[in-house]
């Protein structure tokens, strides 16, 4: 059984995160809809405004916040918000080359960073058993 790195997400981070998400949806989206010769524009779902907030309050656990007010109001009130967001700007139609433009470096970056923490657990990982130390 392997170990979890355990290192807490910085409040930024995950504020970026339900961001992120939806780019790089949008991103696939756009580009499988370029691909297909679908129309020159895409529309915000308020969907993909709600997997975006659950991504993030599935992360808010691993955040280290910093005030006891953090945890509340940024916690739950920035979800809500954006949520609030998604569903007033359901229909907004954008153009399919700026959304695949944003997003596709979008799912790079965090390809990238996926793979970068994954080497760096794993290797984390193979120190504490060499110390002996196992998972704790």
């Amino acid at each position: 059984m392997l170990c979890a790195s355990g290192r807490p997400l910085r409040v930024s981070t995950w504020l970026a995160v339900p961001f992120l998400f939806g780019s790089a949806v949008l991103g696939l989206t756009g580009l499988a809809g370029l691909l297909v010769g679908a129309p020159r524009d895409i529309a915000l779902s308020s969907p993909l405004f709600g997997a975006s907030v659950a991504v993030g309050a599935a992360g808010s656990g691993m955040v280290a916040w910093r005030a006891a007010w953090q945890q509340v109001w940024l916690r739950w009130g920035y979800p809500t918000g954006l949520f609030g967001v998604g569903i007033a700007v359901d229909g907004v139609r954008l153009p399919v080359v700026g959304v695949v433009a944003v997003g596709i470096p979008v799912v790079v970056l965090l390809v990238a960073q996926y793979v970068s923490e994954r080497r760096r657990t794993a290797e984390s990982s193979d120190e504490q058993f060499a110390a002996g130390r196992g998972c704790q």
